[in-house]
């Protein structure tokens, strides 16, 4: 497969020069049928200066697409396909497939509307009744005309792109005299005032989305990227050159019809006033069907190229994108661009779906002023183009695009926004693994050192406070409790980390990679979105305590530490003396052992957690908060929760009640409320017959004082754990210099 796509983007092909690969392509469209039949309308509706604005305005964004697909063809080898080519290996294979394919149907499509129009053209001068008889069915002149012209072009394109470009320079030389004897006329006689012709008035912005695809013919030139003996060199100066010769040609020829023409409805009703103009006529005709089979020759000769590139990058079936010949002719792919040309053609209404290629179109143009805009603004080593340009002026270039794309029509916008959204979907979920690197990586990493730089500024508050969690879970396959407690406390909303110490003996880069990929296979299994960190230590203890001292990257340190309770001797001193570290650093504690666990995603909502409280405030706002984490998603999604409150007194029980039931609806929170009494009973002996039926049991646990030695904590852990065994227990510690109770309500 690697040799497939390599020579997709190996130079090859014809290797033509600037002038005729790019140049004469882009031109040629950029000349075309707008400003033959419609320019005279755009004066006649807006008057000169306007007129001259909408051109400038237009060619503005032409001109920023092009100088950001020159700065992009510079700094990348070039291979085939065009736009498409260019944003997926900049933005990425999905976001390039979802413009592609639709950008290879507008081409397809493209290619019938060209002709269509040429068909008009030539119906309009030309008896075409003989053609009529050849078709074996009845169809109207225009569709014959139409259907005979496409396999002509077919058959040209087929059997030669040379050809087919040698046949556009007869074309280019057609327009280039249709527009000497324009200049070289003058007034037009008075007849034209009574033309049958009539076309409607419009304002300013539907005036200027008419005129726009009048100037966008730089996607010709990018299709043919893969055929150019040097694209870094051709592509930048055969598209800017395109651009400037059509601008100053757009920009001469209303000066000149306003000049000899003032009479506004023979601008509005006479779609061929340059032929009326014209020193020779028939000339000014001969233009308008060079323009219509140039556009159409360059949308039959970029349409399979973008196909052949789809197929390459396995986007489509291979046997599309097969190339033949030395030249890598993609006859497969033009066969099925002639179907979807003809099939386009005997529909024959095609305007309700014209708004939305447009919007393909302009979509490609945006997103290669974006890419360029991004590679400029990350700054990448790579980032070296040879054609440089700032990458305010592409996103600028962007930004134009999509407004644009707005103020044509906000309908067809939105519907060129979901068929992408939804390819970009379809590509996602196939999951095809590019050969080469994009520029994504760089953009997180741009929007990431952002974030944090404002972080930094912003320290963490109750309002915004929200769980960064490192988990040591070991192997996660062995101390699954811990990740599904961990993974839903942090929800996908705030960080998780699953933290592994390896022994230091068994260390090596090699190792460190294997186990990496082994754990995440098994957390991408089971729905599991973490970082994961594997650390070296002596022992693991050792290791450990390094870990929680020195990870995390400025703000992005964890707050809250999950621990679980270690059944080996060895270790059990080692766990205390954690939980003294943490507790030192101003972090927080989750001290697990082990209990029975489901799979995240799978809601348990028959899982009940039992909080219990015995009035001192230091930990509740902690332990009310992971437990409302937990119940918000994951496998403890829609638990039961019941706060149980120790009181030794029964007098203080009807008040006690009727204050945590007011608190509990005050705050929202989805739990119900148990008053228990000790009736002289020891605290534990109670929480054992209470919830010896619960699966998870939440109890609070002391800081070690300043002046308590470790001695004399480790003991008291020690009695903690050993009057709760048997309960699936999770001892919470709050040490952070945040106000819990204000976070869940209780300040």
């Amino acid at each position: 497969m690697a040799k497939e796509n390599k020579s997709s983007e190996s130079p090859g092909g014809y290797q033509f020069g600037t002038f005729q690969g790019v140049f004469i392509p882009s031109i040629l469209t950029i000349l075309g049928v707008i400003m033959f039949l419609r320019f005279g309308w755009v004066l006649g509706n807006v008057g000169l200066p306007l007129t001259l604005l909408i051109v400038t305005m237009a060619t503005s964004i032409t001109l920023l697409t092009g100088l950001s697909l020159s700065a992009t063809a510079t700094n990348m080898k070039v291979g085939g396909g065009g736009a498409y080519f260019i944003i997926s290996r900049s933005l990425g294979l999905e976001v390039g497939a979802a413009i592609g394919l639709p950008l290879f149907l507008a081409q397809a499509l493209g290619i019938a509307f060209y002709i269509s129009g040429f068909a008009e053209a030539v119906v309009g001068m030309v008896d075409v009744t003989p053609l009529l008889e050849v078709f074996p069915f009845d169809v109207n002149p225009i569709r014959a005309v139409s259907l005979t012209t496409l396999a002509g072009l077919t058959l040209i394109a087929l059997i030669s792109a040379n050809l087919a470009l040698k046949t556009q320079l007869l074309i280019f030389a057609c327009i280039v005299a249709s527009l000497v004897s324009f200049f070289l006329g003058g007034p037009p006689p008075p007849r034209v005032a009574q033309a049958s012709a009539s076309l409607p008035t419009a304002d300013f912005w539907v005036v200027f989305a008419v005129f726009f695809p009048a100037v966008t013919g730089i996607e010709a030139g990018i299709a043919m990227s893969g055929d150019l003996k040097k694209p870094s060199t051709a592509l930048p100066r055969g598209t800017i050159a395109a651009v400037l010769v059509g601008y100053a040609v757009y920009m001469t020829i209303p000066f000149f019809m306003d000049h000899h023409l003032k009479d506004l409805d023979t601008l509005l009703n006479t779609p061929l006033i340059m032929a009326e103009m014209a020193r020779w006529g028939n000339l000014i005709f001969l233009g308008v069907c060079a323009a219509t089979l140039s556009s159409a020759m360059g949308a039959l000769l970029g349409a399979p190229r973008t196909l052949q590139a789809l197929a390459r990058d396995r986007v489509l079936p291979k046997l599309i994108g097969r190339g033949y010949g030395k030249t890598n002719d993609p006859h497969p792919a033009t066969a099925l661009s002639f179907v979807v040309a003809v099939a386009a053609i005997l529909l024959g209404d095609l305007n309700l779906i014209a708004p939305v290629l447009t919007m393909f179109f302009l979509t490609s143009y945006g997103l290669i002023n974006l890419s360029a805009g991004f590679e400029g603004l990350i700054g990448s080593p790579s980032w070296r183009p040879k054609f440089r340009f700032p990458w305010w002026g592409s996103m600028i270039g962007g930004f134009a695009c999509f407004a644009t794309m707005l103020m044509i029509n906000i309908g067809a916008t939105f519907a060129a926004l979901v068929i992408a959204g939804i390819l970009y979907a379809v590509m996602k979920r196939r999951a095809i693994r590019a050969h080469w690197g994009d520029l994504r990586y760089g953009m997180l990493m741009l929007m990431a050192r952002s974030a944090i730089h404002h972080l930094m500024k912003r320290p963490a508050d109750e309002r915004s406070w929200r769980p960064n969690v490192l988990a040591f879970t070991g192997s996660p396959q062995s101390r699954w409790h811990l990740v599904e407690l961990a993974a839903s406390l942090a929800q996908g909303t705030s960080y998780l980390t699953l933290a592994t110490i390896v022994p230091t003996e068994n260390w090596s880069a090699d190792r460190e990679r294997s186990l990496k990929e082994s754990i995440r296979e098994f957390l991408e299994k089971r729905g599991v979105e973490a970082m994961i960190k594997l650390f070296p230590g002596g022992s693991m203890t050792k290791g450990a305590e390094a870990l929680i001292n020195g990870y995390g990257f400025g703000p992005l340190e964890p707050n809250v530490y999950v621990i679980g309770e270690s059944r080996d001797p060895q270790n059990v001193e080692g766990v205390f003396s954690m939980i003294r570290q943490v507790h030192l650093l101003r972090r927080n504690l989750v001290l697990v052992r082990e209990h029975e666990a489901s799979e995240p995603g799978e809601e348990s909502g028959d899982r009940r957690i039992d909080i219990w409280w015995r009035g001192k405030a230091h930990n509740i706002g902690l332990m009310l908060t992971v437990a409302h984490q937990l119940t918000r998603s994951g496998s403890w999604k829609n638990a039961r929760v019941v706060l149980k409150r120790l009181i030794q007194d029964e007098s203080e029980r009807e008040e006690m009640e009727e204050h945590l039931h007011a608190f509990v609806g005050e705050q929202r929170l989805k739990m119900e409320v148990e008053i228990m009494g000790l009736e002289g009973r020891n605290a534990f002996d109670v929480i054992h017959a209470s919830s010896g039926d619960a699966d998870l049991v939440m109890c609070g646990l002391k800081p070690p004082a300043p002046e308590e030695d470790e001695a004399s904590y480790q003991e008291y852990c020690r009695r903690i754990l050993s009057a709760t065994d048997g309960l699936p227990v999770a001892f919470v510690l709050s040490s952070e210099d945040i106000d819990f109770s204000q976070i869940i309500g209780m300040g």
